[in-house]
Parts: C-alpha cells; sequence; structure tokens
C-alpha cells in the first residue's frame, strides 16, 4: 500500500467540512514533499477495518475506534500506534448535568429520575459518563430510566446531535439529567439550546484523551517518523495553515499517547461494546 513519503489515510465524514479539511491538509503535505490521499468513511468501524486489513495506511480514529484498533491489531499481531493527537484532544472530562431549579443535588439524587444521554457509541457522552455515574452507585436501567437519543449513530459522537438532544429534553422537563462532553455543555449554553445559568454540573468524569492518528503496522517506519514530524511542525502563525487547524479545532498537534484511554477501555468492558478482539457486541448498535 505504502511507499517512501506517501500515505492512505482515512477520516469519517460526520460534517461536509471533513472534505474541506482534508482537501487542505492534501495541499500542505504536497508542497511539503508528501504526498497524502484520503478516503472518506460513514462510520468507524469500517474504518477501522480497513486500516488494519491494509487498505488504509493511518486512521484519523475516535477514542472508540482506537479501542477497536488496538485491540484488533493485538488480536491479529499487526499492532497499530497512535503517533499524534490535537492539543484539544487531551485532558476532556464529560459532564452529569440538571437544571438550575432541580431539587437534585448529587448523583444519589438521580435513583429513580431519568437520564438523558448520546448515542450508544459516544464515548463522550454516553459510555465514559455512564461508567462514571455507575461507580457512584447508580447502573442505567436499574436505578434510573436512561433516555438514549441515537442520532449519528456509527460516528462515535462527532455528529453532537445526540447530546443536543440530551440537552433538550432536559430543558423542556423530559428528563432529570444529561450527560455530555463539558465544551458542548459551555457550547449549548452560548448558543441557546441550553437556557444560559439555568443548568448546574452534579458530576464530571475524570479526564479522558479523545482522537488520535492511529497508523498500521504496514507502514515502513521512515515514513511514519515523516509524516508525523510534519504534523508536529504545523505552524498556527503560519497563515496557510491556520485556516487548516481552525476547522479541525486544534492549534497544535501534540505526540500520541495513550495514558487517556484507560477509562474507555473499561467502560467498553463494562457495556460489551467490543470484546477483547475488537469485535462488536454492542446491543442496538448499527453503524
Amino acid at each position: 500500500m505504502s511507499h517512501p513519503e506517501s500515505l492512505l489515510l482515512g477520516a469519517v465524514a460526520y460534517d461536509p467540512k471533513v472534505v474541506t479539511i482534508w482537501e487542505g491538509f492534501r495541499g500542505w503535505f504536497d508542497i511539503m514533499g508528501f504526498q497524502l490521499d484520503f478516503v472518506l468513511y460513514s462510520n468507524y468501524e469500517r474504518q477501522v477495518q480497513d486500516l488494519l486489513e491494509g487498505r488504509i495506511d493511518v486512521a484519523w480514529n475516535s477514542p472508540l475506534a482506537w479501542v477497536r484498533a488496538r485491540r484488533m491489531g493485538q488480536e491479529l499481531g499487526r499492532p497499530v500506534e497512535a503517533v499524534a493527537m490535537r492539543d484539544t484532544d487531551m485532558d476532556l472530562s464529560s459532564v452529569v448535568v440538571v437544571r438550575a431549579d432541580s431539587p437534585v443535588t448529587s448523583i444519589q439524587d438521580l435513583a429513580g429520575g431519568r437520564v438523558a444521554t448520546g448515542a450508544v457509541d459516544s464515548p463522550q457522552a454516553t459510555l465514559l459518563p455512564l461508567t462514571h455515574l455507575a461507580d457512584s452507585g447508580l447502573v442505567a436501567d436499574t436505578d434510573f430510566v436512561l433516555h438514549r437519543f441515537e442520532v449519528g449513530m456509527g460516528l462515535h459522537g462527532d455528529h453532537i446531535g445526540g447530546e443536543r438532544e440530551a440537552a433538550r429534553a432536559l430543558m423542556a422537563g423530559e428528563v432529570d439529567a444529561a450527560c455530555m462532553i463539558d465544551s458542548n455543555h459551555l457550547l449549548f449554553s452560548a448558543e441557546g439550546t441550553l437556557t444560559a445559568g439555568a443548568t448546574r454540573v452534579i458530576a464530571q468524569t475524570d479526564l479522558y484523551d479523545h482522537c488520535n492518528m492511529t497508523v498500521a503496522a504496514h507502514v515502513e517506519p521512515s515514513v511514519v517518523e515523516r509524516f508525523t514530524s510534519l504534523l508536529l511542525a504545523m505552524d498556527y502563525c503560519d497563515s496557510e495553515v491556520r485556516p487548516l487547524l481552525d476547522l479541525e479545532g486544534l492549534k497544535r498537534w501534540r505526540p500520541g499517547r495513550l495514558t487517556g484511554y484507560q477509562a474507555l477501555e473499561a467502560a467498553v468492558d463494562r457495556f460489551g461494546f467490543y470484546d477483547h478482539r475488537g469485535e462488536v457486541t454492542a446491543v442496538g448498535y448499527h453503524p
């Protein structure tokens, strides 16, 4: 598949801007003397399969897709590598939000209540906050009624429609709490989905990491090194680069790290989303 100074990248088309982003990145890499082309996918499960089967060289993976790629690679003897991530992918957290006028002041107060989440495959709006609630003694559909908003299934929460619908349900009084990533709590308040000042955070997860560039085992190490060094060298002060970084939501690429995925690995096991081989085992999941 790969040859010196050339890679085929996979990315999931969760929004029309994805085409603009990777067309721009391809042009910039070409100027740098590196041939980068891309293939767009409708869901992360197919993208991970193609990465492990050698049809693409590198995948711009969600954190859940990373978990699957790591497990599949280990099972097949084709270990993958997380070589880079955005500065905005590091040290994130999710929150459980209630209305400001709610009598709920703690997680335990949600016992017997109704909690809204994003889609089943959203790390930030479903898997991680539900794990946090379970670790605090409240299990979904046992200790509270779970209302899941299945918007953009297969996109691993990149399409935030499920989170937004959960926020709307909270404002409408249809649920007692809603789960979302902390940055979307701010976004929804700014855009008016949540009335400013009308919500309170009653719980927050530990910090975790989000997306990464996952490179397949078949790629030559020298090509991986060149690709990674070019990403890390992208400078937000460069007027040619800044619009691309703005579209992709970062100011600087950082070296990939694995320390921020333990909580998601545990959540995947708790809810049976993937098995140890990376096979999809989640009930009702149709990417």
